[in-house]
C-alpha cells in the first residue's frame, strides 16, 4: 500500500471542500426558494397570459388546435430542461361551461365545476394545483404537478455541478503546485541532515529564509546541543565510573594476591579485612551506578496512593541503627499519617542516600533531622544535620557525579549519592537544592516534589 503524502492530502482535502461547497451552495439556493412559492413558480402569470391569447380566438377548432399546439411545445421543452417534474396539464371550457379540450390525462377525469385562484388537486395519485383563468368566451385551467423537495434538490445538484467540476482542475491544480513548492525547501533541509556525517552533532546553522522552516531549524539546532551535552555527559560518567572502580579492584587484587602468599595470620587478618573493604566498595559502587542508570532513562512507574509516613518510618529504621553506632541522634518531624500518590522507589533512593551522606559525613554525636512537609500541591523533604557541611565554593557541585568534595578521602563513597538524589527529585517532577543546616551548622538539603493527589483533585 503507498504511503500517504503531503500532496495526496492537499488533493483530498480539496475534493472535501468542494464536496461541502456544493452542499452549502445546493442548501443556500433551497434556502432562499423557499422563500417564494416553489409549488407552483410562476403559473398565475403564466395562465393569465395563455387565457389573454386564447381570448380573440372564437373558433372551437381553433382554440382545440392552439391548445394542443401549445401543451405539446411547452412540455417538450419542460422534459427537455428537466427543471420540473412531470407534465403540466391543461383543460379549456367554453362560456357554458362545457369542456372544449383537455389534455390526455385528464380526459377520462371530471374536475370540480370551480376553482379559487390556485387550488391543489390529485390527479393520478399525484399531487397538482390548479389555477384557473376566465375570459368571456373561455376557462382554462393550468394544472401543475406540485415539485417536491427532492426534486429541486436534485435539478439544482445536477445544475451546480458542472460548474465546480470546472473548476475543480484549476484549483487541484493550483494546490498541487503550492504543496510541491512549499515542500521543496523542507525537502532541502532533509537532505542537507542526511548528508551529515554519522556522530556529527554540531549545530545545522543554515541561513533559512522561510519563516516558516525557522521553528524547525531552530528546533533541530536545540536537539543536537541536548544531544551533544547528554553524550558528552555520559562519556565522562562512563571514564569517570572506570577511574572510580578501577580503585577497589586494584584493592581487591593486591589483596588477594596477599592473601594468597601471607605467612602470618596477623598479615591475612589485615588483607582479608581490605579486602572485604574493597569488595564492599566496589558492590556500593555498582549498586549506585545501576540505580542512576535506571533513573536516567525516564520511565518510572506511574505514582501510586501510600502513607508516606509510614514509609519514611520504614527507611529509616535500619539508618537509625547505624546512626547510634556513631553516636548521631536521628530524628524524624512528620505528620502522624500522610497519604499522597508518590513514586515511592525514587523517594526511597532519595531518603536513603541523603540520610547515608549525613551519617558519613557527619560528626560523631550529632544529629540528623528528616522533615515531612504537606505543602498542598507539593511535598517537601528536608534532611539536616549539624556536620562539617559543603564549603561555599563547592555548593555548585555538590549534585555532580563523582564529586566527593574536600577532607572526605578517609571516608568511603563513590561520589553518586548526590547525583542519584537529583535525578530521583528530577524524575519525579521535582528540584533538590542546598539549605541551611541545624544550628548554623551542617548543610541541608530541600527535595520538593510534586503531590499527583492534589492534582488529581
Amino acid at each position: 500500500m503507498d504511503e500517504p503524502t503531503l500532496q495526496r492530502r492537499g488533493v483530498a482535502s480539496v475534493l472535501i471542500a468542494f464536496l461541502v461547497i456544493w452542499f452549502v451552495l445546493l442548501g443556500y439556493v433551497y434556502m432562499q426558494s423557499r422563500r417564494i412559492d416553489t409549488s407552483a413558480p410562476g403559473l398565475d402569470q403564466f395562465s393569465d397570459a395563455l387565457g389573454d391569447a386564447l381570448a380573440p380566438v372564437a373558433d372551437v377548432a381553433q382554440a382545440q388546435a392552439v391548445m394542443a399546439a401549445t401543451s405539446q411545445w411547452l412540455n417538450v421543452r419542460r422534459q427537455a430542461e428537466g427543471r420540473l417534474p412531470g407534465l403540466r396539464l391543461y383543460e379549456l371550457l367554453d362560456s357554458q361551461g362545457r369542456r372544449v379540450w383537455a389534455s390526455p390525462p385528464l380526459r377520462g377525469i371530471v374536475l370540480p365545476s370551480a376553482f379559487p385562484s390556485l387550488t391543489p388537486l390529485e390527479v393520478g395519485g399525484i399531487a397538482h394545483n390548479v389555477y384557473e383563468s376566465r375570459s368571456a368566451r373561455w376557462t382554462l385551467r393550468v394544472i401543475e404537478p406540485l415539485r417536491t423537495d427532492a426534486a429541486f434538490l436534485a435539478y439544482n445538484g445536477r445544475w451546480l455541478m458542472p460548474y465546480l467540476m470546472l473548476a475543480l482542475p484549476i484549483i487541484l491544480g493550483g494546490v498541487w503546485l503550492s504543496v510541491r513548492n512549499g515542500l521543496m525547501p523542507l525537502q532541502q533541509l532533509a537532505r542537507s541532515i542526511a548528508e551529515r556525517a554519522p556522530g556529527d552533532l554540531s549545530p545545522l546553522a543554515l541561513q533559512v529564509r522561510h519563516r516558516e522552516l525557522r521553528p524547525l531549524s531552530e528546533a533541530l539546532d536545540h536537539l543536537f546541543a541536548r544531544l551533544k551535552h547528554t553524550v558528552e555527559s555520559e562519556r565522562f560518567f562512563v571514564q569517570d565510573a572506570a577511574h572510580e572502580i578501577r580503585t577497589p579492584l586494584a584493592v581487591i587484587t593486591a589483596q588477594a594476591h596477599v592473601l594468597a602468599h601471607a605467612d602470618g595470620l596477623q598479615v591475612r587478618e589485615e588483607a582479608l579485612q581490605h579486602l572485604n573493604h574493597a569488595v564492599s566498595r566496589a558492590s556500593h559502587l555498582a549498586q549506585q551506578l545501576l540505580l542512576l542508570a535506571s533513573l536516567d532513562e525516564g520511565r518510572r512507574p506511574p505514582p501510586q496512593r501510600s502513607n508516606v509516613t509510614q514509609a519514611l518510618r520504614q527507611w529509616l529504621a535500619p539508618m537509625a541503627t547505624v546512626a547510634m553506632a556513631r553516636g548521631i541522634e536521628l530524628e524524624l518531624d512528620a505528620p502522624d499519617a500522610l497519604m499522597a500518590a508518590v513514586d515511592e522507589a525514587a523517594l526511597a533512593s532519595i531518603v536513603d542516600n541523603l540520610v547515608d551522606n549525613a551519617v558519613r559525613y557527619g560528626r560523631p554525636d550529632g544529629r540528623i533531622v528528616v522533615h515531612l512537609l504537606d505543602e498542598g500541591e507539593r511535598l517537601t523533604l528536608l534532611v539536616r544535620d549539624d556536620g562539617p557541611g559543603i564549603a561555599a565554593a563547592d555548593r555548585e557541585r555538590a549534585f555532580q557525579r563523582f564529586w566527593r568534595g574536600s577532607g572526605h578521602i578517609d571516608v568511603a563513597g563513590s561520589g553518586l549519592g548526590l547525583a542519584i538524589v537529583r535525578q530521583a527529585a528530577q524524575g519525579m517532577g521535582g528540584n533538590a537544592t542546598l539549605t541551611a543546616g541545624l544550628e548554623g551548622r551542617g548543610v541541608g538539603f530541600r527535595i520538593s516534589v510534586p503531590n499527583a493527589d492534589f492534582r488529581a483533585g
